[in-house]
């Protein structure tokens, strides 16, 4: 396999006779054998370049290969050097764990033994050994997600693409999965995570690119989006909203950033903390208004994205525009 696993140039993928881009002009090198992150909220074009490279969809415009393969003239070869999980459990409820992977197994034209062995250790991997013969309608949430991520990762595929695999799962089940996520890539695995949770981008993702409405605004790691904003970020919060106006009247000099007025809390990024804390309370102390708190603390991936768009990750919520496809996710390879 080549430096990248994943590349796609230029990729356009219109819907609706072409007066809607939910991609526009997006190019991605995925390197071999990381975790790669696309970033954004709901209707940024995340699901439809997964849906793409994962042969579901092909793209209107551009050209993206797969482990090598092109995923238009060669979409059988791609799907056979991938794992797909996407944003909910596709797990049949009304079969046990062991027979939703001794399933996929044969849908992958493995052996019966092979399926039969491969299921077992994949059960045992994921701590499901003790609940491989219960019905998958029994599962929580998060063990749902397991054996969904499981069933991916049936035929061994040195290529998974992770389609917002935490959604839904509450705090420990969501960092079970991350710890599952960072084993598969020290055995070498490549992955491609889509998320709209900066945390787990943070965690995860060595290199990012962000996307919104279809288009990339940004790229790099963690360390350098966090960098662009200055070196901290300085919280104030007030007794009402309309202190808070107020205040970020009387502070917004002391960066070239605009300060972001949320409720009766202002958050304003600037390359001296200490200094311009000590600027604002001056400010604001003079204005006759007392604050309720104050804080300092460095730059987070939710400022970046708030800096770079205007609003936060979860305050998106529109979907992205594209038919359901017809088509199994799970393909000839998961």
């Amino acid at each position: 396999m080549s430096q990248f696993a994943v590349e796609a140039t230029n990729i356009v993928r219109t819907f609706h006779d072409g007066s809607f881009r939910a991609l526009d002009d997006v190019t991605l090198r995925v390197p071999t054998g990381e975790v790669f992150g696309l970033l954004g909220p709901n209707g940024s074009g995340k699901t439809t370049m997964v849906r793409i490279l994962s042969t579901i969809l092909f793209p209107t415009e551009g050209v993206a290969t797969v482990a090598g393969y092109d995923v238009v003239k060669n979409p059988n070869q791609v799907r056979r050097h991938i794992g797909l999980a996407g944003q909910f459990a596709a797990v049949d409820e009304n079969l046990t764990g062991f027979e939703n992977l001794r399933m996929v197994g044969f849908l992958n034209h493995m052996a019966k033994p092979h399926a039969v062995t491969r299921s077992r250790e994949l059960l045992e991997e994921f701590g499901l050994a003790d609940f491989g013969n219960k019905l998958a309608k029994t599962y929580s949430g998060g063990m749902r997600r397991r054996l969904d991520l499981a069933a991916a990762l049936v035929a061994n595929p040195p290529i998974l693409f992770l389609d917002e695999p935490t959604t839904g799962l509450d705090p420990q089940s969501r960092q079970d999965l991350w710890a599952i996520i960072e084993g598969l890539v020290e055995g070498g695995t490549t992955v491609l995570l889509t998320t709209q949770y900066l945390e787990e981008a943070d965690r995860l993702c060595k290199q990012l690119v962000v996307l919104d409405h279809g288009k990339i605004i940004a790229e790099g790691t963690s360390s350098q989006l966090k960098s662009r904003l200055g070196n901290t970020v300085l919280v104030l919060t007030f007794g009402s909203t309309d202190q808070a106006s107020l205040g970020a009247g009387l502070i917004a000099n002391l960066s070239p950033k605009a300060p972001n007025v949320d409720g009766t809390v202002i958050e304003l990024t600037v390359d001296s903390g200490p200094a311009a804390a000590a600027d604002a309370l001056r400010r604001i102390d003079a204005a006759g208004i007392v604050l309720v708190g104050l804080q300092l603390r460095e730059p987070s991936l939710d400022d970046v994205f708030l800096n770079l768009t205007g609003h936060k990750a979860e305050d998106a919520t529109t979907a992205e525009a594209e038919p359901t496809s017809r088509r199994s996710r799970r393909g000839a390879k998961v």
